[in-house]
């Protein structure tokens, strides 16, 4: 794909070779100019793990302190008084079967899905559906449970959802460019304290190999692992 003219400028502007501190690079990405939209900034993470093995495939979620910027649409499948809790704390779309069945004809018109448990042996029905985009509700990453309210609160106030996908990459948005570059470092080193505490006892050598964040539209920008945390 032939890249903007203002992705070549962007990249000529530094050495995109060069491997930063996590403070310098967020620097970089907010001086560099951007789109007339907000971009999202992401962070893009290798590890040195076999997402084919069950032992060392990662997936969580992780509470960003300065938010992800977004408007966060929940779809909750649910029935009786949790389905009403749902509602009251501002879900988008909300039911059982009938939902089910809005899904199953294509409607995926949320980010999150979250799930009763006893609601899951409908939601496991929608696998081709769901699973394809990253949406099917896990009780590994909080979105089966019977505390709907709690979830509900803790994804639109900020916590995503992460997982490697099959080049050991874990891929996150981490806010937008027009957050400071104080609240992007918060949520950065965030992300990588959790991937450390997510460390599979199985991981060897190098634990992190790569990090490197950009905005929506334009070139990578190189951490060094090494220096993430640090102040230099």
């Amino acid at each position: 794909m032939a890249k903007s003219k203002q992705y070549r400028d962007n990249s000529a502007k530094f050495d995109r070779n060069q491997l930063h501190s996590d403070a310098d690079a967020l620097s970089i990405i907010k001086s560099l100019g951007s789109k007339k939209f907000d971009e999202s900034v992401d962070a893009v993470i290798r590890l040195s793990v076999d997402p084919r093995k069950a032992d060392q495939m990662i997936r969580g979620t992780v509470a960003l302190p300065s938010g992800t910027g977004k408007d966060v649409r929940v779809a909750v499948f649910a029935q009786g008084e949790a389905a009403t809790a749902a509602r009251e704390a501002g879900a988008e779309h909300v039911g059982g079967d009938e939902l089910a069945a809005e899904v199953e004809g294509g409607m995926t018109d949320f980010d999150v899905a979250i799930a009763t448990p006893d609601m899951m042996p409908t939601v496991g029905k929608l696998g081709r559906v769901l699973g394809p985009r990253g949406l099917m509700p896990n009780p590994k990453t909080g979105t089966v449970t019977t505390d709907v309210t709690k979830a509900i609160g803790e994804f639109k106030g900020g916590t995503v959802e992460y997982r490697t996908d099959r080049f050991a990459n874990v891929h996150v948005p981490i806010g937008k460019i027009s957050f400071s570059e104080e609240a992007l470092l918060a949520n950065l080193r965030a992300l990588t304290a959790e991937l450390q505490r997510a460390k599979p006892a199985a991981a060897k050598g190098k634990y992190v190999k790569k990090i490197v964040v950009s905005t929506t539209m334009g070139p990578g920008v190189r951490i060094d692992p090494a220096l993430i945390g640090s102040e230099a």
